[in-house]
């Protein structure tokens, strides 16, 4: 597995369209940051640490409104492997009309689009969520 952001952001899209309580991810430390993000944002219940047979997993709870559909429109992954994509502080603004979230890469940690520009920082643009 080259791109686990990737892989984690694909499984959480493919659970919600099949409308799964739950689904479980490959665990590294800027994929737990950026459950971390998306739970703050209110676009996942919750997620735990699990650890299997010496390898961790992260649980994830989806979301969805009251008539069952995910909270999320569109869950869409901006640097890749292939092609990395930099921002400058002043570039991360607001997306979606303040509706959604870009998750930034920084030296400060894996941030939120509104907690980078308010420490100034610019970064990696991992994904975008609305």
């Amino acid at each position: 597995m080259n791109d686990l952001i990737s892989d984690a952001l694909t499984r959480i899209r493919n659970a919600a369209l099949r409308k799964l309580d739950t689904t479980k991810l490959l665990h590294s430390n800027v994929v737990e940051a950026t459950l971390k993000i998306l739970e703050q944002k209110g676009y996942v219940e919750s997620y735990n640490v699990v650890s299997e047979d010496n390898k961790k997993f992260i649980n994830v709870v989806l979301k969805y409104d009251e008539t069952g559909k995910s909270v999320i429109n569109e869950l869409k992954r901006i640097s890749k492997p292939g092609r990395r994509v930099y921002k400058g502080k002043d570039e991360i603004k607001r997306f979606k009309n303040g509706y959604g979230t870009i998750i930034v890469s920084t030296n400060k940690g894996v941030l939120s689009n509104d907690d980078a520009h308010k420490e100034g920082v610019g970064g990696e643009i991992l994904c975008t969520v609305w």
